[in-house]
């Protein structure tokens, strides 16, 4: 395990329950797309969100390690050799007062590439060039931080809780596609907004 997204943000999680936090390495393939959705689902899926927040989640988680994994370079030393770092803080309404808004908090650190990720303007026939737009679109807030030959994105997102009826468990475990497939739909459309 190692370290937690960088601090130096203010994120709103000062005071509010914590109930997981995830820090995990793997490998710099894109096979860990899929391996990193599935983790964050079952946290967010066992911590109440609706099913929309958890598809919007997972969108943002898809398109920072993507990014990651095809314009950046792997980790460097001393972390493993071809490795991506992903985190989450999933943080539920809480604290004093019960004040903060429940949402969760992801990150991307990867070994740098030739450029700072930002959003991009592709031509609308354009088929890349969308993620961190669809990011900005979904997220609170989102960013990006360079420290000692690394990069990390991350991107806060506010979350709705699922009611007492528990529909949300019995979501489909591939859920999220739907509604990853209509904004990319709609992205290259030029109808999203990003």
């Amino acid at each position: 395990m190692l370290g937690g997204p960088p601090t130096g943000r203010e994120t709103g999680f000062r005071g509010t329950e914590m109930r997981v936090s995830r820090d995990v390495l793997l490998p710099y393939a894109l096979s860990s797309v899929t391996s990193a959705r599935q983790r964050l689902r079952s946290d967010l899926c066992a911590s109440g969100f609706t099913r929309e927040s958890v598809d919007d989640a997972l969108l943002v988680l898809s398109e920072l390690l993507s990014n990651a994994l095809r314009h950046a370079f792997p980790l460097p030393a001393p972390f493993p050799a071809d490795s991506v770092h992903v985190a989450w803080s999933v943080r539920t309404a809480g604290g004093p007062g019960g004040t903060a808004v429940p949402g969760v908090e992801i990150s991307v650190r990867d070994g740098k590439g030739a450029t700072l990720p930002g959003v991009g303007h592709p031509a609308s026939a354009a088929v890349h060039g969308r993620g961190l737009g669809i990011v900005r679109s979904v997220a609170t807030k989102w960013g990006t931080e360079t420290d000692h030959g690394t990069t990390t994105v991350w991107a806060a997102l506010e979350m709705a809780t699922a009611g007492a009826d528990g529909a949300h468990a019995a979501a489909p475990a591939g859920g999220g596609a739907d509604a990853e497939r209509a904004v990319l739909s709609a992205a290259r459309s030029g109808t999203g907004s990003g």
